[in-house]
């Protein structure tokens, strides 16, 4: 996928949102929304895209829930493609992107989250 895209998925082998427990099933809501401000703040993109994914081979596999940022420079990239389909050509094409800009999104991802649970625990407070 894109850079900025983050993958969220469950610590426990879980195969579908309807079996996490009741404190997982809690804490999505918030994970997502706290990515999804992630990726937003980061690559003020145009659109983002928050989709799961728990396919194998002949059954589910892992549960996966993609947080993607889309920009019009990426739908131009690719046709002007959206939604699965994008993400569809995009999986195919197999292009990935430069791993140092990978690191350097990871570490400024890494920096924004610590501040968005530091604020959330002094909220609480």
């Amino acid at each position: 996928m894109n850079l900025g895209t983050l993958i969220v998925g469950p610590r426990e082998h879980v195969v579908a949102i309807a079996e996490l427990d009741d404190t997982a099933a809690a804490e999505l809501g918030p994970l997502l929304r706290d990515t999804a401000r992630v990726v937003e703040t980061l690559c003020r993109p145009e659109q983002t895209y928050v989709c799961m994914w728990s396919h194998g081979r002949d059954a589910r596999k892992h549960l996966h829930i993609a947080v993607q940022p889309v920009t019009a420079e990426v739908r131009a990239r690719y046709g002007g493609l959206r939604s699965e389909q994008l993400q569809a050509r995009m999986l195919a094409d197999g292009d990935e992107p430069d791993i140092t800009e990978v690191e350097q999104f990871c570490e400024r991802a890494r920096e924004l989250f610590r501040a968005i649970t530091d604020s959330s625990t002094a909220d609480r407070s």
